[in-house]
């Protein structure tokens, strides 16, 4: 089974600054795309699409520029960009003329590290909704104690269609499992938002098995939202913090062994090229 990783960072540590790697030392190093593809080898992945990395302020712009001029080189297997944007800031329109670009496909603010205040705001959510006319999606990264306040932002916006990255972020090991599940099922109730089976790998606790952790969180968030809104990312690198991007492929593919190939090939590709309206005519 081919896969389309729709969550697949690069970093480029000389060129930008990831301030919030300083609490992750494995990650505070290059990243480029010839690394990722030898991170992914015999893993199946077919075309990839590049998730902003919260660069440091003054920096969205110039990342956004980068990674989709790359994105239009023939043969590297990069599908589009998912860019860094400010919702909350009084100029993200004019950001979004800057970055302006045919590989560009969505934008993402990082809420888990935000006040619950950023995305309640009016502008906030004014800007979130003015996506769907430029067709860009936006990704929601938050974590399980914030589901709510996503509802609220996308019950604002019902014509933008929103990801939900690293299955709502859910507290494994905290154990909340019924209080998250109840925040998804909420969420899938939503027709424009889709859920992605991402990062959950990093949040398994030492010594504990992945595919006997993780099943009942996947399985989770396919019955809530069904085979055509859900889409796997990798999450590489970050993933490293616990496994290789083998390694997670390993345990999905353990998970949903006994699925069909016609839902498989909708988690791991179709859905992915419709949600994100992607057009990866050369594989890597």
């Amino acid at each position: 089974m081919s896969r389309l990783d729709t969550h697949q960072h690069l970093l480029h540590p000389g060129r930008f600054g990831y301030s919030w790697t300083n609490d992750f030392p494995v990650l505070q190093s290059a990243f480029t795309l010839e690394d990722y593809w030898r991170a992914a080898e015999g893993c199946g992945i077919e075309g990839t699409l590049f998730m902003e990395v919260d660069v440091d302020d003054g920096q969205c712009a110039g990342e956004a520029f980068y990674f989709c001029e790359l994105a239009q080189k023939q043969g590297n297997g990069l599908c589009g960009v998912i860019a860094s944007g400010r919702p909350e800031n009084e100029g993200f329109a004019r950001h979004l003329d800057a970055i302006a670009h045919p590989a560009l496909k969505g934008i993402r603010r990082i809420l888990h590290t935000q006040s619950y205040s950023v995305s309640q705001s009016v502008r906030f959510r004014e800007n979130v909704a003015a996506l769907a006319k430029h067709g860009l999606t936006f990704d929601i990264c938050a974590l399980q104690k914030q589901l709510p306040i996503a509802v609220e932002l996308i019950d604002a916006c019902p014509r933008t269609s929103f990801i939900l990255d690293h299955c709502g972020v859910p507290d494994i090991a905290g154990g909340d499992f019924d209080d998250w599940s109840k925040s998804i099922h909420e969420l899938a109730e939503r027709d424009n938002v889709a859920c992605k089976i991402s990062g959950i790998i990093a949040y398994v606790p030492a010594g504990a098995e992945p595919v006997a952790t993780l099943r009942p969180y996947i399985e989770t968030v396919i019955d809530a939202f069904g085979w055509d809104r859900v889409i796997w990312g990798g999450d590489w690198p970050v993933c490293n913090l616990t496994a290789s991007l083998r390694q997670w492929c390993d345990t999905l593919d353990a998970i949903l062994a006994k699925e069909s190939t016609d839902s498989l090939e909708k988690l791991y590709s179709s859905n992915a090229k419709r949600i994100y309206n992607l057009k990866c005519n050369e594989s890597h």
